[in-house]
Parts: C-alpha cells; structure tokens; sequence
C-alpha cells in the first residue's frame, strides 16, 4: 500500500537548542495500524502534534493524506480523528453534544449525523448516558467519548495518543477489537502512542521507536525483535531505549515544561 503518512527529517526545536524531535524520518502505509513508542518525553507527543496541524516544524517536512499539514491545514484536518493524551472535551456539553458538535464542525451531513453520535456513542458504551454532561463522567469515561468522537465523521487517519490509558482491561479489549474491525473492513490507518507494549505488539504491525527525539529503531514487530535479540516488544524497547515503558520519570521534553512552568510562576508572582 502507498504511504499515508510520510515524514522526512523532521525536527522541532524549542528554545536555542533543544531538540525535541531531531531529524526523524519514517512512512505508515495506508491501512496500516502503526505503533508510535517511546520513554516519556521522547518527542512522541510532538511529532503527532506536527503531524495533526497543531505545531509548526523548525524544519523537514511531511505530508499526511498527500497533504502539506503546514500549508494545507483543512484539508489534512479533513482527512483524520484524534484522542490526545490530554483531555479535550467540553465539561460543560453532554455526551450526545460533544459528538453532535463535532459532527457538525466537520461536514457529518445532516441525514447520517444522529444515526453516527449513536452508533459511536454506543460503541464506548455511553448510549444511556448520553443526556449527562461530561463533567460528570470519570476519567475512563471522558476518554470513551474522546474515542466515539474522533470517529463520529470517518476518518481516513485516526490519531491516538494512549488511547487507551485509564481504561479498564474489558474496555481496552472492546475498543482495539473495534478499531481492528473499522481497519479491516473500511482501511482507516490507525496511529497510535501506547504504554502498553502487549497492546502494541498484539494491535500494530509496524512501529518506530523514539528516544530523546530520535528514531532508535523501525520495522514489523517481528524485525524489531529480530534486531534486538529479545523474545517480546517490550524487551526489544528496553533494550533500545534502556527504559522500561511503566516508568515515570521526568524525560527531556518533560523536564522542558516543568522548567517552562517554574519560571511562568515566577514571572506571575
């Protein structure tokens, strides 16, 4: 299959020099399901951020869907889903609201648009609270909406950013075998940041490894393993990276922000 997604020695620096992502280069096939992994603060973050329009690369380039996401932001925002790691959903908005909006917002035309929020919304299992405002759902619960509503107008990319995080092993379960299904049956090339290297490896068929901004390592799972000399996904990443994925410690780009805070406290006070 051609690439959807193709990236050519990318970089974004913040500051004078750091570099949260150096010069890193890589394709996903169309119809694909494409792990993105990394320590925290590797730059995993980042890059999909460039990817989705969201930043602006200090150089190198990328085309997503044949598409500039620099230049061509509509039509390359047109074209994907998204759950970030970070939550986005209105509190304040139900269930039903959060993907009736987004419908909407991205062209769902008016005949399918209550028969796709239902179907999404019962999906994630939120049909019967649909009416309730999202501020009142738990986190695992936030993160199911998140999920129906990066789908709610069919994407041919769908970007998630651990997806699945908080989420118990049931549902985790219940949505990759969905997300499996929308692949196989409708081509949607999925890419995705996880925590959970039993995910990746059982979920994607391709993945790249980031640390400290760079590509350490690219290829089917079966490669990865075979380059390593390791016997599992997750052996392969500590071996490349020297950390284990369920740490928590304070990467570079982490240790950035904290810094970036520190001082806008200061300066406030």
């Amino acid at each position: 299959m051609p690439p959807i997604i193709e990236v050519d020695h990318l970089t974004r620096i913040y500051g004078p020099d750091f570099k949260a992502v150096d010069d890193i280069s890589f394709q996903v096939s169309e119809g694909d399901i494409f792990a993105f992994l990394g320590p925290n603060g590797a730059g995993k973050t980042t890059t999909i951020k460039m990817l989705t329009t969201l930043l602006r690369p200090t150089s190198g380039a990328v085309r997503v869907n044949g598409r500039d996401p620099v230049t061509e932001q509509d039509e390359v925002r047109k074209s994907f889903g998204i759950v970030f790691q970070d939550p986005s959903l209105d509190d304040e908005l139900t269930a039903y609201e959060n993907l009736h909006f987004h419908a909407v917002l991205f062209g769902v035309h008016k005949s399918a648009r209550e028969r796709r929020v239902r179907d999404m919304l019962q999906f994630v299992g939120l049909w019967d609270r649909r009416n309730d405002q999202v501020k009142k759902f738990s986190g695992g619960m936030k993160r199911r909406v998140e999920i129906a509503r990066g789908l709610v107008h069919h994407p041919r990319i769908f970007f998630l950013d651990e997806p699945t995080l908080g989420l118990d092993p049931q549902t985790r379960n219940h949505i990759w075998s969905y997300l499996r299904e929308l692949n196989q049956n409708e081509k949607v090339t999925i890419f995705f940041t996880t925590h959970y290297m039993a995910e990746a490896e059982e979920a994607a068929r391709c993945a790249a490894i980031i640390d400290h901004g760079k590509i350490v390592a690219q290829g089917t799972m079966a490669e990865l393993k075979e380059k390593t000399g390791t016997e599992s996904l997750e052996q392969a990443f500590l071996k490349l990276t020297g950390h284990s994925i369920r740490e928590e410690e304070a990467g570079g780009a982490d240790r950035l922000r904290a810094t970036a805070r520190m001082f806008a406290g200061r300066r406030r006070g």
